[in-house]
């Protein structure tokens, strides 16, 4: 409980900091940028205190919206509603956000199965992005995300039923998310702005994201409020932690094309470290933003041995998705993600993902929800070959639904309570381990910063 108190307190103390900070004056073009608690009418958002503010645009455009701004040099709509904390100095533009959720965990509730288990834990991440001009066409970017899940959780993460992915001691990880590094994002980037309709961009991360899947979920406004990875994030938007990768891009109107060369494997069982950069893989991804509500991207990937114990094990990744924002009256809003990944190795079939999940937000109250169709191998879920088969393939589906209300502010941090049960369902030859209809139930406090508006 110490540790979850000590997260608590270090957003609170950055967020003061930044809050004093942002009063510093600046130069240049000028935006306005305003906080707001959620509950002000959007017509009294001019008479709150607002922030002007200089190279207010996208991390990676000089004419783009800031609001646009997604994971690595991933796309959300131009409405998508943002969060975070800003100030500036003369030259820079900065910006702190985050997501932490303190909370009790039990997966299998019920007794149904074997493989459920229970926790107190810490979901997090906290990210510090700035950004400036350099002449009348560049711009420079800088990113960092920290992560403290192996401090609060352990090196085995948490637990979430069907869950896959990555090691620990040794051995798979299953049914449990595993934690993410204490440095999950170190990056640069620079842009060069031809016209208003075209510009080139380079990124460049160590660890980074490479261009491939739809923004990752931590980042994406329909599942803010859910405290835990999908199950398909090893089919969609696992990448978003890689040691080692190179995007150049370019941006032709509402369409940008970009490749990235990045390393394969997947982060080591050591949080603390900084694991070898090996550039044996690329991807390649194709976005487009037809309109200020939505964002669609198509992009497909060769990585070469992901898993560390199965080294000679390469995947070929595909993946599509749609993300979808609306603004409503009365500070209400809309937020759906739709996304399909396909994992191919060789002599293998193909292994699908689909996941569908929403927000509907009404002042302080949030109610959300996530779909899953997950199939899962025999190595995925570590079972016993002789008993289900070599090649065997399971459907698990998964549906959650959650509450979040608002509770009170300090300073520029809000402070959440919520909760979300989920219900699964899979194969029938698993009822042995997980049993028939296996369901896990969620209880948490959530901090994370105000929504800003422009």
């Amino acid at each position: 409980m110490k540790k979850l108190l000590f997260l608590a307190v270090l957003l609170i103390s950055v967020a003061a900091y930044a809050q004093h900070e942002h009063h510093m004056p600046a130069r240049g073009d000028s935006v306005k940028m305003t906080t707001t608690n959620d509950t002000t009418p959007p017509h009294r958002h001019h008479n709150m205190q607002g922030h002007d503010m200089s190279n207010m645009s996208h991390a990676f455009s000089l004419h783009l919206p800031m609001s646009r701004n997604g994971s690595g040099t991933g796309w959300l709509p131009d409405a998508a509603p943002m969060y975070g904390v800003m100030y500036h100095s003369k030259k820079w533009m900065y910006m702190l956000h985050g997501n932490i959720f303190l909370r009790y965990n039990n997966q299998d509730f019920t007794g149904k199965g074997s493989r459920g288990d229970s926790k107190f834990d810490a979901p997090n991440w906290l990210m510090f992005m700035g950004q400036r001009k350099t002449g009348d066409k560049g711009l420079f970017r800088f990113s960092a995300m920290l992560s403290l899940d192996e401090l609060i959780a352990g090196g085995s993460g948490y637990p979430l039923l069907f869950q896959s992915g990555e090691s620990y001691k040794g051995k798979p990880l299953v049914d449990r998310q595993h934690p993410h590094d204490l440095f999950s994002e170190l990056s640069v980037g620079y842009t060069y702005a031809f016209s208003k309709h075209t510009e080139v961009f380079a990124y460049l991360g160590y660890p980074g994201e490479p261009a491939l899947g739809p923004v990752a979920f931590m980042h994406r406004p329909s599942a803010l409020y859910n405290p835990d990875a999908p199950l398909s994030h090893h089919w969609t938007d696992a990448t978003h932690i890689t040691f080692g990768v190179a995007t150049a891009g370019i941006r032709l109107g509402k369409v940008k094309i970009e490749g990235s060369s990045f390393t394969g494997r997947e982060p080591d069982e050591y949080r603390y470290d900084f694991d070898q950069p090996r550039f044996d893989s690329w991807s390649g991804r194709l976005s487009y933003n037809p309109a200020n509500r939505w964002a669609l991207q198509v992009s497909h990937a060769f990585i070469k041995e992901p898993e560390p114990l199965h080294a000679n094990k390469d995947v070929n990744r595909t993946t599509a998705s749609v993300i979808y924002s609306l603004p409503l009256a009365g500070n209400r809003r809309i937020n759906a993600t739709a996304v399909w990944g396909m994992n191919k190795s060789k002599d293998h079939d193909g292994e699908n993902a689909f996941l569908l999940e929403g927000s509907w937000r009404n002042d302080r109250l949030a109610l959300y929800g996530r779909y899953e169709y997950v199939q899962k191998s025999v190595e995925e879920l570590v079972l016993d070959e002789a008993i289900y088969g070599h090649d065997a393939i399971f459907p698990v589906h998964a549906f959650t639904a959650g509450i979040n209300y608002d509770l009170l502010h300090i300073n520029k941090i809000k402070l959440a309570g919520g909760t979300q049960f989920t219900l699964y369902r899979t194969d029938e030859k698993l009822y042995g381990l997980y049993g028939k209809y296996p369901m896990a139930f969620e209880i948490y406090l959530r901090l994370y910063p105000f929504l800003m508006t422009m």
